[in-house]
Parts: structure tokens; sequence; C-alpha cells
């Protein structure tokens, strides 16, 4: 059997550093931190009182009311980016097969402002048992893609991911599956995620996993750097719109670049703790780059899970060195959690996009806050330190790994 061609005909994205694409990649390549001191609620009594939160967002700029009230924050933010994503792919709704028009889109966490302000009311109202009668809807992690389905009247596939911080790099390469194997001829995929909140924030401190940098905070993402002490939480949501390359082709999509990989492993090792040698992480790359029928030499640019962990970013670049070799010393590699923070569920879509943009532009966004190497890090591998560097990007990796072991990678490549 012969697969499918897979392209991408559109993008979205909600970030911390930009409400919309354009936006978020100029802020990108300016090495823009997103990070500020948290506004969604009060963080003194916390060990760390700072994130990336998004800028700006007025839900009713986008919905009314009522129908606010029935979303969950995450889930209004995958909406918003799905819009943005269709409206670039342009596709006509009333020609389209909805039939073979699906939706995948992930969330590590779903409604959890949602659960919290639910349990809070209730504790605080003696245990009666007054629930929202939209407690759930809101809440449970698939109901952004139902969301999403039902705007669009998507007939095809319909579920969500959930492989913790992997979770929008596995939605994509399901729905890249999908489509090779012609099942589907469009999919929506990506992630949302709205996670800072008090259990968020509270939960991922006593795991010893957050930066607590508060006298710093605006640099406190420092992927690869010596000083590093963990992740700053970030929220937001990132789509692509995947399609069928002759099926876009017969409608004259704007084709941005196409999918031509998908690689998913486990580590089998720890929880929370990465390979110390990163041998899952250098087996999805590895069987990425298989799947796309690629050389390593023939890779450009690894846009790094990075997530400015003391044991992830040195695992990673071991990984990375196993699988190119000697060209792991040519590529571009950097980490765009210095300046998004990581976005959990929603991390691999967005990264997803600098990708594609680093393609579309020849140009690659940098690993900002970087000014001391760690010297368990091979100092001769380019981390685009701290300033974007233009080069031809004919072929970007992007990798995703998630507490639990899982490991993500989705490879995508110019169109011509």
């Amino acid at each position: 059997m012969e697969l499918k061609r897979v392209a991408v005909t559109g993008i979205g994205a909600l970030t911390p550093i930009g409400n919309n694409v354009e936006e978020y990649w100029t802020n990108l390549i300016k090495g823009t931190s997103g990070s500020e001191m948290i506004t969604h609620f009060d963080p003194t009594n916390f060990k760390t009182k700072f994130a990336c939160e998004i800028k700006g967002f007025d839900p009713q700029d986008h919905f009314d009311r009522k129908e606010a009230r029935k979303l969950d924050l995450y889930c209004q933010y995958a909406l918003v980016a799905a819009d943005e994503a269709m409206k670039q792919a342009g596709l006509d709704l009333e020609k389209l097969n909805l039939d073979k028009a699906g939706v995948i889109f992930g969330s590590g966490i779903g409604g959890f402002n949602t659960f919290y302000e639910e349990m809070k009311g209730f504790l605080q109202n003696n245990e009666v048992p007054r629930f929202n009668p939209f407690f759930i809807p809101k809440m449970i992690l698939d109901i952004a893609a139902g969301q999403i389905s039902m705007k669009y009247g998507f007939r095809g596939p319909n579920y969500a991911t959930v492989s913790a911080c992997a979770t929008s790099t596995n939605a994509i390469i399901d729905a890249y599956n999908y489509i090779r194997l012609g099942k589907a001829d469009v999919f929506i995929s990506g992630g949302s995620e709205a996670s800072i909140t008090p259990p968020g924030i509270g939960g991922f401190n006593a795991l010893q996993a957050l930066s607590t940098n508060n006298d710093e905070f605006r640099t406190a993402s420092r992927p690869f750097d010596v000083t590093r002490d963990g992740f700053v939480m970030g929220e937001g949501a990132g789509v692509l719109v995947l399609e069928e390359l002759e099926h876009a082709k017969k409608r004259g999509a704007h084709i941005i670049c196409e999918l031509v990989g998908g690689g998913l492993t486990a580590d089998a090792y720890h929880l929370t703790a990465p390979h110390p040698e990163g041998i899952g992480a250098a087996n999805v790359m590895k069987f990425a780059l298989e799947d796309a029928g690629l050389n390593p030499e023939e890779m450009d640019y690894v846009n790094v899970h990075g997530t400015s962990t003391p044991l992830g970013d040195i695992a990673e670049t071991k990984a990375i060195k196993k699988v190119f070799g000697d060209h792991a010393y040519k590529l571009n590699i950097s980490s765009t959690k210095s300046m998004t923070g990581h976005l959990l569920g929603a991390a691999g879509a967005i990264e997803a996009i600098a990708a594609i943009k680093s393609i579309v532009h020849n140009l690659v966004p940098p690993t900002i806050n970087l000014n001391e190497l760690d010297p368990q890090i091979d100092s001769k591998l380019n981390l685009t330190a701290n300033v974007a560097q233009e080069r031809k990007v004919n072929v970007a990796l992007s990798n995703t790994f998630g507490f639990g072991g899982h490991n993500t990678s989705a490879i995508f490549k110019r169109f011509e």
C-alpha cells in the first residue's frame, strides 16, 4: 500500500508571547521572554510566583458571555487557535466531505481550573453537592476536540490524546497517520493547556519541577544554562490543519510545508525523570527519521524539548549526538521554551509551529537566557544561543517528551 503525503495548510497559535502566529513568531525571533508575575491568582504563598501567561486575552472578544461560561479556559484557547488555523487553510466547508474530516486534539490536564473552582465551592458550602451542570463537560480532556468538531461540522475521527507534555505532538502524529492511510482527507490537530492555577503551580512545586527564581523571573527559563533550576509554566494552544496532499493541491490550497515523519517511544525508566543517557529520546528521533525516509545528514534544525530542567537538557543533547553523530555539530538546535515557558500538553503544537516557520523563513529562533553553558553539555553543539540565526532550513524536527516516559518527534519538510 502506497502511503499518502500530508500537507500542512493552516496553523494557529495562542501563546505567552503572541496571540496569533505572526506575533508569536516575531517575538520568538526577537528573543522575547513571556515570563511575568502570576496574575491569574494570588501567588504570595507559593514557592513560584511567576509564569508565562497569555496576555490581553478577553473571552468576550471571541465568545458571547453565555457561551464563554460553558467553556474552560483551555477550551477557549483551543477554539481561538483553531479559528486562526482554519482561516489560513481556507477550506470551503460546503464542498468538503465532512465525513472524512476529523479532529484529534489533546491536553495534558484539561479543565484544571474548572475542577479546582468546583471543588473549592463544594468544600466551602459545607460539602453540599451543588455543582454547576457544565462542570463535567467543561473539565474533561476530550471536550476541546468535541467543541472544535461541532464548530466546523467535522464528522470523521474525533478524540483526545493525553501523554503529558508529549500530548499535542502525539495528536499530530495520530492525525498524520490517519491521513496517509487514506482514512481521512483533513484533520484539525494540536493541543491546549491552561494550568496556571493554584493546584497547577502548587503541584509542580511539590515535585520540585518548577523554577523558583522569583528574583530573576524574566530569565528563569534558561535551557542548557548551568544555573537552570526547573521549568517555567506556560499556557496557550497550538493548532495545525493537516491535509492529504493531493486533496490540498486539487483545491488550490497554499501548502506551508509537509509533515513527513513521526515517532513515538517510551523510556520505560522513571515516573518523571528521563533516561540519563537519552535512550528513549534517541530512539524516537531515529524512528521519525526512518518514517520520513531521511538520513540524519538531511536534518537542519531541531526544536528540542529543552525544558530547563537539570536532567532533561543533558539527556536530550546526548540523544541528539547518538542519532546524528558528527552531523549533530552542523545542526541548529534551540529551545523556544526559553521564551514561552512550558505549555505542557500544548507544547508540542506550538513548537511544531516554530519548526514550520523556521522552514518558511530560513531562520532559527534562539535559546535565550543561555549565558553559562552547563559543562555536562557539549560546547560544540550549536544551541543558537540568545540570537536568531539565518540558515537554509529544508527539514526541521520537533521533540516533545512527557512524564511517564512518553517521547514524540515530528519532522517537517519544505514542500517542493
